[in-house]
């Protein structure tokens, strides 16, 4: 049984260095799940305000009952390109529609912040993200060949 029955209670925050931990632990959590911790994955989950915020990223959290259970990260990869990165949301709460609250939330502040695109790496394993990717408007493009992360065969864009 979900330990919610709809979204009415998710309240979505900007970063504060109070959850810097909580960003690490749901990503730790999924990634675990799913791959492994990869060497880029600890620089950012174990410093993200020095990764991800100082140089022009976002990050955003998704809170239930004074419980931080899903985040997602917009970090700066152009001028006007942000990557959308680290969107996790924690077991329990799968199936809410929390993910797809932090997707659409992410891609109007990235509108707001005056970027004209949005990409994404991932992993064609990961059905109920690619989906979740696609009806939120991302194209298939070409692979990153730079791409610090093993787990990534697929490569998303979106065009705001």
């Amino acid at each position: 049984m979900n330990a919610l029955s709809n979204t009415a209670s998710v309240q979505l925050l900007d970063f504060q260095e109070q959850y810097a931990s909580d960003f690490a632990r749901l990503n730790y959590e999924w990634l675990e799940t799913f791959f492994t911790v990869e060497p880029h994955d600890r620089e950012m989950l174990d410093a993200p305000y020095e990764y991800i915020i100082q140089p022009g990223g976002r990050i955003f959290f998704a809170r239930v009952d004074g419980e931080i259970v899903g985040t997602v990260a917009l970090i700066v990869e152009t001028p006007d390109t942000f990557e959308l990165a680290k969107m996790g949301v924690t077991p329990k709460y799968k199936g809410l529609k929390i993910g797809k609250m932090l997707m659409q939330h992410a891609i109007a502040e990235a509108r707001k912040a005056g970027m004209k695109r949005l990409v994404l790496e991932s992993n064609t394993k990961l059905t109920a993200a690619l989906n979740l990717y696609i009806n939120s408007g991302f194209k298939v493009a070409p692979l990153n060949e730079c791409s610090p992360y093993a787990r990534c065969n697929i490569r998303m864009e979106l065009i705001l």
